[in-house]
């Protein structure tokens, strides 16, 4: 029987929630997949003994076979701390650690020892504050280790959960990309192109192609002003920017809807039959996302040479070591990078 598809795991912020989430995993591991984690194995360990959990930790080299998963048992890629690591207390000398992970993740990615990367929460904060001025997030980093121009920020919903949570009358499934990602709302309109737009609607289409499957995805196009402009009354961005650029890549025969007010497209009517919806920023679209499926969405970077998922929340460090932590977005983000790595996604 084939094995499956290995996920780079990179345990986050050593701080944060990240290692015992891992741990968490591993107890119990997520069905099709076969994860190996990117950490510090004695961390690994100590928030395991912290949480409970028997652990077996085994250390592998990374052109080494990745065994099967089983419950109890967590491979990984060693990369050391730089300093001792308590839960909930950020320290700058670790911010290195934490980017080495992301940097080991890569090459395995790109050298074929793994095939697809999952990422834990890491804390911006604490990068920056060490030193990495240009630091932005993982998704930055993600699109200029990989040497890609664009990439695309996407969060999902999961069908299954969604399904059977009590009395949910919404989307079973949800998928929200951003035209901007993390800047301040002053500077969202002028970042905001032709141009821009259509490299990231080009990369969505054909994502949600390679990934998920779908022959002719349909892509609702969220737009920038209150009630998508008014006409112009409440802004000329949806006629000078938004609309022009849908027109363009309509003639190449994607299928777009809008621009369209946001506070009426997210609606369950509205919604039918869209297979992605694209803010044009952070705070216009994650809200209505979370909202819906907090702790069952995971975080997609398109546009990179392989799959990459992540969690729906931050570190939580007034959660770390307390065994309170929720693992479902790391298993919603595992079990969708196995299927991405797979190309075995069915809409």
């Amino acid at each position: 029987m084939a094995l499956s598809p290995v996920l780079a795991l990179t345990t986050g912020e050593p701080a944060g929630i990240g290692p015992e989430l891992t741990a968490m995993l591993a107890a119990a591991p997520v069905a099709g997949s076969r994860v190996v984690a990117v950490g510090d194995p004695e961390l690994l360990g100590e928030r395991a003994a912290r949480l409970g959990l028997a652990l077996e930790i085994v250390e592998l080299a990374r052109n080494e076979t990745v065994p099967p998963a089983v419950p109890g048992r967590l491979p990984v890629w060693p990369v050391a701390l730089r300093a001792p690591a308590s839960p909930g207390v950020l320290n700058t000398a670790n911010a290195d650690y934490v980017l080495e992970t992301l940097d080991v993740a890569i090459a395995a990615c790109r050298d074929g020892h793994a095939a697809g990367m999952v990422t834990a929460p890491l804390h911006k904060g604490v990068i920056l504050d060490a030193g990495h001025a240009g630091f932005r997030g993982h998704t930055e980093y993600l699109r200029d280790a990989c040497g890609v121009a664009e990439v695309v920020m996407m969060l999902a919903t999961d069908h299954a959960l969604h399904a059977s949570r009590p009395g949910w009358r919404g989307p079973l499934a949800l998928r929200v990309a951003l035209a901007t990602t993390h800047l301040p709302l002053r500077e969202v309109a002028d970042a905001i192109t032709g141009e821009l737009l259509a490299r990231l609607l080009r990369i969505l289409d054909t994502d949600l192609k390679r990934w998920y499957g779908l022959i002719a995805p349909r892509i609702a196009v969220c737009g920038l002003n209150p009630h998508a402009g008014e006409g112009g009354h409440l802004g000329r961005e949806e006629i000078e920017v938004i609309e022009p650029a849908l027109a363009v890549l309509r003639a190449e025969g994607l299928r777009l809807d809008g621009p369209l007010p946001a506070d009426t497209l997210f609606t369950p009517r509205h919604l039918e039959g869209v297979d992605a919806v694209l803010a044009m920023y952070h705070d216009q679209g994650l809200p209505v996302l979370k909202y819906a499926g907090f702790g069952s969405a995971a975080n997609i970077t398109l546009g990179l040479p392989f799959p990459r998922t992540s969690v729906d929340h931050g570190t939580a460090l007034d959660l770390a070591g307390s065994g309170l932590a929720d693992p479902g977005s790391l298993r919603v983000a595992v079990a969708l990078a196995a299927q991405m790595a797979s190309r075995s996604i069915i809409k």
